[in-house]
């Protein structure tokens, strides 16, 4: 018996087995699609999901890049809890997301309504505030810290013009972490207003006019029809900037690289500037750490993982209350 008949035989009576992968005809009708999204898989495989589950195994190790590295099991993550400042690093992190995220967005929002509207050379704005987007975060951040210098900057002449004390922005801890939240709101702004522009671009218009009909203004409209029909478009644009803003790196990096002496990447004044991702690169290629360092990027992974969990619980338990109103 071979070993089709045996399949066959095994094979309940008017069940037949479905085909996970087509063959024949339908193989040959589909391999051209195969063919042409495999690149985009086999890249992935080598410079994404590879790199990732190695950074695990390398977190379980204590190796300096060279030679043969040593099993430490979960030693790394240990001293990265007992680590102050690694703490202190969440904490930097958290504090320039919340001092760049919120303004962003109710910017963005702004812009967005703003572009929304019958207004001349609308094409020209909207390439406009997505030029940041485009820009080098590294030419931006050299940018930023020429006009918010201590002496010759900008901000601190534009300041003294009315009379208000100048501010010694990159080496001042709390000024430092501003700068740095500035800039990135400064990246992000127009790229959030160009996704929020299209979320108000879909909302039909017939509720704009049966609103304007009952005596609403431009601002009852806005609060009343707007943003709640934009509510699933500002949770994703706030989950993107959450992923993006705990993941901070070359804004802090090159604004604290001139401040930054004797401790390469310490991030600047009172390690203000220190971002947990910065942290990692520290301890990875600074100081040769790279079990220390992959443990670090894995606490970043699940802080971020974490913070998207409580942002979409918090929007989906707001549906649910909204619903329940109803």
């Amino acid at each position: 018996m071979t070993v089709a008949s045996a399949v066959r035989r095994a094979r309940p009576a008017g069940r037949a087995v479905r085909r996970v992968w087509p063959t024949g005809r339908r193989a040959r009708k589909y391999m051209p699609y195969y063919l042409a999204i495999a690149p985009f898989f086999l890249l992935f495989l080598a410079f994404g999901l590879f790199p990732a589950a190695y950074s695990l195994v390398i977190s379980l190790q204590s190796w300096s890049g060279l030679g043969q590295p040593s099993f430490v099991g979960l030693s790394n993550y240990e001293q990265l809890f007992a680590d102050d400042t690694f703490w202190l690093s969440i904490r930097n992190t958290l504090t320039i997301w919340a001092l760049s995220t919120f303004p962003m967005l109710f910017t963005a929002l702004v812009v967005a309504a703003l572009l929304n509207s019958a207004v001349r050379f609308s094409t020209f704005y909207r390439i406009a505030y997505f030029v940041p987007n485009v820009t080098s975060v590294v030419a931006m951040a050299v940018l930023f810290g020429s006009l918010f210098g201590t002496q010759f900057g900008l901000v601190n002449g534009l300041l003294s013009v009315f009379g208000i004390p100048q501010v010694a922005w990159l080496s001042t801890p709390w000024a430092l972490q501003v700068t740095i939240a500035v800039l990135i709101t400064w990246q992000w702004t127009g790229y959030n207003a160009i996704i929020f522009l299209a979320g108000m671009q879909a909302i039909p218009a017939e509720l704009y006019e049966a609103a304007k009909l009952d005596g609403a203004g431009i601002v009852r409209s806005f609060v009343s029809i707007t943003l709640p029909m934009l509510r699933p478009t500002i949770l994703f644009v706030l989950v993107v900037s959450t992923i993006t803003g705990l993941q901070s790196f070359t804004e802090a990096q090159v604004l604290t690289a001139s401040a930054s002496t004797g401790n390469p990447n310490s991030g600047g004044a009172g390690q203000a500037g220190l971002t947990t991702v910065l942290y990692f690169y520290q301890q990875a290629f600074n100081f040769n750490r790279f079990g220390y360092g992959a443990a670090i990027a894995w606490a970043v992974f699940l802080l971020v993982v974490v913070f998207v969990i409580i942002n979409w619980r918090f929007a989906s338990e707001r549906n649910r209350i909204k619903k329940a109103d109803r």
